[in-house]
């Protein structure tokens, strides 16, 4: 073979090799969602810089990955649908209706049902992804938004922000079977590591409520408190568990921080200053980092988990919703 020929084999390698789409996994970016723009922004996790952006249906709000992390499901409450992207490509690939204003859903464990809150119609929609149909439509309080599946899978348990419960429904039969009463205005749900314990924000009651998932009781209820700020302007929604399983971040809403809460002893350990109204919140793979969506100021705040100190705010587009990492 002669080196000319050589060179052009090598050249048609690296073409083919370019031309293959980027790993969709462990791509160090975060996922945020503009509910304003109808868009997801891009962030560049080791530079914390802006780096793209992906149009949207009408009002995206929660996002999970699926398909062995290689695509993002968003729903979008005004499209009342959502919209699955490739993370290679960054494209939608498939639409999937989700019912009257969708905000907050779960998976089961092998990806292809949804579980999806719907506001309007004051019901738990399943969804089979597969088929891209609504299965069924389980009526709950009204306008339900939390929503989490259990660790086996069993059970799904919602939060109604007007009947002030969570209702906890067998993910086999359909059926609601046991309806919890927590308080105001309950959001977002998060498990201890141990499945044990179920913990409901209380947006209104500046609380969060403890659930026994044995006994499907509140067991215990968690204040907060911040230096300067009423009752009323602590209002705690997002929740997110920390990898050693100790420490449950939960956003404070418009109190402007996050409260950083001993699992164990279920007291406030630190609290850490962030953007206004801090809304959805994620760690990092490594445990390091809390990413905090902040509703009120269009930004993201990034804080050391170690000093609870912010590292840095960025701007994430109008009315950030949720963030997604991949790292």
């Amino acid at each position: 073979m002669t080196r000319t020929i050589r060179i052009i084999f090598c050249l048609l390698a690296l073409a083919l090799l370019l031309a293959q789409p980027v790993s969709a996994k462990d791509s160090q970016l975060a996922f945020v969602s503009s509910e304003k723009d109808n868009a997801i922004t891009l962030v560049d996790l080791k530079t914390l810089a802006v780096v793209g952006v992906i149009p949207t249906c009408k009002r995206p709000r929660h996002m999970q990955r699926l398909q062995g992390d290689t695509q993002l499901m968003v729903a979008c409450s005004d499209s009342g649908r959502a919209e699955i992207i490739d993370l290679a490509t960054r494209r939608p690939i498939a639409r999937v209706s989700l019912g009257e204003d969708p905000e907050v859903f779960d998976l089961s464990p092998d990806g292809k049902t949804a579980y999806v809150s719907a506001e309007d119609d004051g019901a738990l929609n399943v969804v089979d992804l597969v088929a891209k149909k609504l299965v069924k439509g389980v009526p709950v309080g009204k306008e339900p938004e939390g929503v989490k599946l259990s660790p086996d899978g069993k059970r799904v348990y919602v939060t109604s922000e007007v009947a002030q419960m969570v209702h906890v429904i067998d993910a086999r039969a359909l059926t609601v079977i046991a309806n919890i009463p927590v308080g105001r205005r309950p959001r977002r749900l998060a498990f201890s590591a141990d499945g044990r314990e179920l913990w409901v924000s209380n947006e209104m009651g500046a609380s969060v409520s403890v659930i026994s998932t044995a006994e499907l009781k509140v067991v215990a209820t968690i204040a907060f408190e911040v230096k300067g700020m009423r009752p009323d302007d602590i209002t705690p929604v997002g929740m997110t568990l920390s990898r050693d399983g100790r420490t449950m971040y939960v956003g404070l809403g418009r109190a402007n921080h996050v409260a950083f809460v001993d699992v164990a002893s279920r007291k406030t350990t630190a609290l850490a200053l962030v953007g206004r109204r801090a809304w959805s919140t994620a760690i990092s793979r490594d445990g390091s980092r809390l990413f905090v969506v902040n509703g009120l100021s269009d930004d993201m705040t990034v804080v050391d988990t170690a000093t609870a100190k912010p590292i840095k705010t960025l701007a994430v587009g109008r009315v950030p919703h949720t963030v997604v990492l991949d790292d």
